[in-house]
């Protein structure tokens, strides 16, 4: 049987015609599109961790050697009596200022004195002797002269005389070493300075020879540091030293490596060093804690700033980047020194070598990873201590 069959177009076959409004929009995207496909390294990076990367490079570094110590005096002298005895007055204390004729200390002079008035009582008596010897050599030269007497009493009289003559002398020598012994009793330090210990009392008993006061020595003074044996392993640029008081920064001296001890201390492990002040300023007095600043030898090493150090294995590292794959991985160095904004790598890392400074949080080893940029590391770690950016 026959049928009419009916053909329909679909609503897509005939689309509506476009109003001027949607015309205009079209226009517009048009425009802003770009001329062509978008890079293919921008699609194939989409998905990357973005890091910033430095090439290491080898440069001068010279980093500051700080110490705290004290001022000492250059000369210290320990001052005793020189015979024994009793202590019966101090006439001073620590910290006192004293002059070289000044008496410190006495000593009760009872067995000095005795001994004085024994050796002036011998002169005495000498002196008396020698002039009997004296008449009786006149008697017999006078007689002699005239033939009254014989050789052998004008010899006699004149040995007697010699005899007495050398009493008189020795008697005088023990008076001297007398007095000598009682002046012995004040004790006086020979040299102007301060007191800077004692270890005695009144009452006490020394002997000659035992130390009682120790006297710092007017003159120049030290600023005396205990140091790390291993520091002393490289030595600073030059024997010069900046001295700062630790009370006032604005007290400052110059002054130069005078002595380094042989021997390193027992208890503390350090040696002492001492740095003789060109110039002492009045507020850098004796026991005065300061503060000293030298400089090491300038020297080669891979310097990258803090971002850049990464814990590994239970050590340091950082993230090095292969760039024939992209991939990045952990390397462990060793840390010469470490500064306020920057490290400095001894060894681990070789120069040329692409080194993440930043993004690191992240990342795990053989991940392939997009750089945002390279810097160079000598100009970041100058930009970091100056406070600029880097472009």
């Amino acid at each position: 049987m026959g049928g009419v069959i009916t053909f329909r177009r679909s609503r897509a076959e005939h689309p509506p015609s476009a109003g001027p409004a949607l015309i205009a929009v079209l226009t517009a995207l048009s425009l802003l599109a770009p001329a062509g496909p978008a890079p293919a390294a921008d699609e194939s990076n989409a998905h990357l961790a973005l890091v910033r990367t430095a090439l290491a490079q080898r440069s001068a570094i010279a980093s500051d050697l700080i110490f705290t110590g004290d001022i000492q005096a250059q000369s210290q002298v320990n001052v005793a009596f020189r015979t024994n005895g009793k202590i019966a007055a101090r006439l001073v204390e620590v910290g006192d200022h004293v002059r070289a004729d000044q008496v410190l200390a006495r000593l009760d002079p009872q067995e000095q004195r005795a001994n004085l008035a024994n050796a002036q009582a011998a002169l005495t008596s000498a002196e008396a002797l020698l002039t009997q010897a004296k008449i009786a050599f006149k008697r017999q030269e006078t007689l002699m002269a005239s033939g009254y007497t014989t050789r052998p009493s004008f010899d006699d009289a004149e040995q007697q005389l010699r005899t007495t003559q050398a009493s008189v002398d020795s008697a005088k020598a023990a008076l001297g070493t007398a007095e000598e012994q009682f002046s012995y009793t004040d004790l006086k330090a020979g040299v102007n300075g301060i007191v800077l210990s004692r270890t005695f009392e009144i009452g006490q008993v020394v002997q000659a020879g035992q130390t009682v006061m120790t006297m710092a020595e007017d003159g120049p003074r030290d600023a005396v540091f205990n140091v790390f044996e291993a520091v002393l392993a490289n030595p600073p640029k030059s024997k010069s030293v900046t001295i700062v008081l630790q009370d006032d920064p604005a007290v400052r001296t110059v002054g130069a490596v005078r002595e380094i001890s042989p021997s390193v201390d027992a208890a503390s492990g350090t040696v002492r060093v001492k740095v003789g002040l060109k110039d002492t300023p009045a507020a850098m007095t004796l026991g005065a804690v300061v503060i000293g600043t030298g400089t090491f030898q300038p020297r080669e090493a891979i310097v990258l700033p803090w971002s850049a150090l990464y814990r590994w294995e239970n050590g340091p590292a950082v993230w090095v980047r292969d760039p024939a794959d992209g991939t990045v991985k952990p390397r462990p160095v060793t840390i010469e020194r470490y500064g306020p904004d920057t490290i400095a790598l001894s060894g681990g890392v070789a120069p040329g070598e692409e080194v993440v400074i930043a993004g690191i949080q992240l990342l795990r080893p053989g991940q392939k990873v997009a750089v945002a940029q390279v810097v160079d590391a000598p100009k970041m770690v100058n930009s970091a201590k100056t406070g600029e950016a880097v472009r």
